[in-house]
């Protein structure tokens, strides 16, 4: 008898809590939606419809972001995905292409996500228009791309860039150079939504603008937002309407993300009849991609688990190169029709991610997230595809822009393809120091950039220039210590080398 007292007033306080719970989570929710609708009130009458869709967006993933218990799974449930579930791309590629790959081609829009901006290497305005390769931008050699196929192949492929609200103008201004090129070019906006202050989770924005004081109110939520925003503007339908049936997708900033008609053809011809709605390219695990999202098998589905979902305990087991060997390299392809068909229903379904900011003045604020390929699960039929590493090049820091910039790689039709005269297929590990993060550091301290083709290992520190024609092979590890700085001399070749202290270079 006592212990069924103890067990029944557990179980009425557990009850008590969660009551309690619901109470404070219906509050915030009425707090919430009575600030949008100050902010809305604010917004001119040209503004008010957009303005209201971004808001009913924010309020959905707001109310899914307090009923939700954190962003963990269930560890236990996590399985390895079935052998036919990612496929190799030899097997894909033996398959070879059929006479009609143009047809095939009619049928594919590329889209790149091209929201985020070039600040963490120092540049203002959007990253895509960071010059990467003989004063190429990132924007240039993906026109340039797509420019080739459509010429090659004699095809109308077209490009879509999804912008956010903080990359939309500079593009548009852009744009104007490529109106003769042989590529369609269209662009949508992702969604704004508003930054909540982390202690009392409210928006922190007072009204809808998002220029001068109010540019920290205000953040674009991540590239899961594709879905609904394609969708809401409009183009999805339009493109349907052409015959369109997938699109390609992926970050602006990755070099490797090319067309692939191997990929494209077991798409639209598929040997068991059976057509994919999503496909993710995964790429097996180097010890510099720990942290990248893995593809598991999960309640029967397909399912992308990131870092951030991962129990603190089983973070070292994620992290295992053994365990789980591929990640995620954001090449989607997705069929247009399932992704109206699922807008519609209001079923995609994908984990919210919430990042911590903290503004200038030292504010803490919470932006809530998703992620394009955490809605895998909600498709039907996908499938992952291991690619070859070729296919993931991003530029994230100027690290990676001393790579692609560098002899390792030749251009062609603004495709980057890595030299046949480097002897193995692995990227050199390339560190640079604080001193060359900003893009315009980076620039004056190389006068011309090294040759490459034989280094496996690079690591810099400290105030270090770089002559003209230097080369560097195996090795070489450079770190100028606090105060001292040191020129490596025009013509200098640097083969397994430490070069530490103090060397300057005095000019005659």
């Amino acid at each position: 008898f006592f212990f069924f007292i103890q067990d029944f007033s557990k179980a009425m306080s557990q009850a008590g809590s969660s009551q309690f719970q619901e109470v404070i989570r219906q509050e915030l929710e009425y707090s919430m939606k009575v600030e949008l609708d100050k902010i809305l009130a604010t917004a001119h009458s040209n503004e008010i419809e957009h303005t209201k869709k971004d808001l009913e967006g924010f309020k959905k993933l707001f109310h899914r972001f307090l009923q939700e218990k954190g962003p963990s799974v269930d560890w236990g449930k996590i399985q390895r995905p079935p052998e036919d579930s990612i496929q190799p791309y030899e097997k894909i590629k033996a398959r070879g292409l059929p006479d009609n790959i143009a047809s095939v081609l009619n049928k594919l829009v590329v889209v790149k996500l091209n929201g985020g901006l070039g600040t963490s290497m120092g540049c203002k305005g959007p990253k895509s228009l960071i010059g990467v390769r003989n004063e190429n931008t990132f924007l240039d050699l993906t026109v340039q791309q797509i420019e080739h196929l459509n010429k090659s192949y004699n095809t109308d492929v077209p490009l879509v860039l999804m912008n956010s609200f903080n990359t939309d103008d500079d593009t548009k201004k852009i744009l104007q150079k490529y109106s003769h090129s042989r590529v369609k070019i269209y662009t949508f906006n992702q969604s704004r939504y508003p930054r909540i202050n982390k202690e009392t989770l409210l928006p922190i924005a007072k009204d809808v603008s998002y220029s001068g004081e109010n540019t920290e109110c205000w953040y674009p939520p991540g590239h899961g937002d594709i879905y609904a925003s394609f969708y809401n503007s409009g183009l999805l339908d339009n493109l349907i309407a052409e015959g369109k049936e997938y699109i390609f997708v992926s970050n602006i900033d990755n070099l490797g993300a090319t067309v692939d008609l191997y990929i494209l053809n077991h798409l639209m011809n598929p040997p068991n009849g059976k057509r994919c709605e999503f496909v993710m390219e995964v790429t097996n695990k180097t010890r510099a991609d720990v942290k990248g999202g893995t593809l598991t098998q999960y309640e029967n589905k397909l399912r992308l688990v990131e870092i951030a979902q991962v129990p603190k305990a089983h973070v070292d087991e994620f992290k295992s190169v053994s365990k789980f060997k591929i990640f995620n390299t954001n090449n989607l392809w997705i069929a247009l029709s399932a992704i109206k068909r699922l807008q519609e229903k209001n079923a995609i379904d994908m984990e919210i991610i919430v990042n911590p900011k903290t503004l200038d003045g030292g504010l803490n604020v919470i932006q809530l997230e998703t992620a394009v390929g955490a809605a895998i699960k909600s498709f039907e039929n996908s499938l992952g595809i291991n690619v070859p590493r070729s296919r993931f090049l991003p530029v994230k820091t100027t690290s990676d822009l001393l790579l692609v910039m560098s002899n390792l790689y030749s251009l062609n039709a603004g495709s980057l393809t890595m030299s046949e005269k480097r002897e193995f297929p692995t990227v050199p590990l390339v560190k640079l120091g604080s001193s060359f993060t900003k893009v315009q550091d980076y620039l004056r301290r190389f006068e011309s950039i090294p040759d490459m083709l034989e280094l496996d290992h690079l690591t810099v520190s400290g105030d270090v220039t770089f002559g003209k024609n230097v080369s560097l092979k195996g090795t070489v590890i450079i770190i100028a210590n606090h105060g001292d700085r040191i020129d490596i001399p025009a013509g200098a070749l640097l083969e397994n080398k430490i070069v530490s202290g103090n060397l300057r270079i005095l000019d005659h």
